[in-house]
């Protein structure tokens, strides 16, 4: 028997959450987060019983960003002067940590993204990405590579290992 949804956007939320900011940023996440648990919520009474509630869950997300990504590539964008405001903002380092998952390479961005922020294992995310597990696994090195030398630590964030 299935749980109630309720239980499922409270047991994999925070991690379909962390993959939207991981593709998208901070500004476009929670948008992706809310259209995939509506997506998920209307298909989910024809969901078997059986199924890998959190990699349906991830593939759902993953083509949401995807069609965010997409709109906001075709929307105008504003050109206005800084306010005062806006110039005195400090980043924080958060953000400095998501711009740099973000300026990895799309394959790894995806490949970190699924296992160490959504927990995914390598196989997968190769079967969502139509990769293979060998090539996921190799994208997730570099790009945690790549991570490391921008902050020369090993992340603290680490979904389940699988």
């Amino acid at each position: 028997m299935k749980p109630p949804f309720e239980q499922i956007v409270a047991a994999h939320g925070a991690a379909v959450l962390r993959l939207c900011r991981s593709s998208l940023g901070l500004q476009d996440a929670e948008d992706a987060w809310s259209e995939t648990f509506v997506a998920a919520l209307r298909a989910y009474p024809d969901l078997p019983a059986d199924a890998n509630v959190e990699a349906w869950l991830v593939t759902i997300a993953h083509r949401k960003a995807v069609d965010v990504a997409r709109a906001n590539a075709r929307r105008p964008v504003a050109v206005a002067e800084p306010s005062v405001a806006a110039v005195s903002e400090q980043p924080s380092a958060e953000d400095d940590v998501w711009a740099e998952v973000r300026a990895l390479p799309d394959r790894q961005r995806e490949a970190v993204a699924y296992h160490w922020f959504a927990g995914l294992p390598y196989a997968e995310i190769a079967a969502i990405t139509g990769s293979n597990a060998d090539a996921v696994r190799r994208a997730a090195a570099d790009g945690l590579k790549t991570l490391r030398r921008a902050y020369g630590a090993t992340p603290t964030t680490r979904g389940a290992s699988r």
